[in-house]
């Protein structure tokens, strides 16, 4: 299976990647977080509040995404 994936185009794998993604995300199966993860989030959540230009809004996120997709 795994070397059936491989063989697939970017665009195919990243449509696989998000549907096994949203599929994790509705599970109620408990999801495994390493206490790195929380550390790390908790670090930059903090970062993100105590300097929000260190970050974007989906709006402009998703407008950079779609000026590199126009070159």
């Amino acid at each position: 299976m795994l070397d059936e994936i491989k063989t697939l185009p970017i665009k195919e794998k990243l449509q696989l990647v998000e549907e096994l993604w949203d599929d994790i995300g509705a599970s109620d199966e408990p999801f495994p977080v390493q206490p790195w993860h929380l550390e790390e989030a908790r670090r930059r959540s903090a970062e993100l509040d105590a300097e929000r230009s260190v970050g974007l809004t989906r709006s402009e996120l998703l407008r950079k995404i779609e000026e590199e997709n126009a070159k």
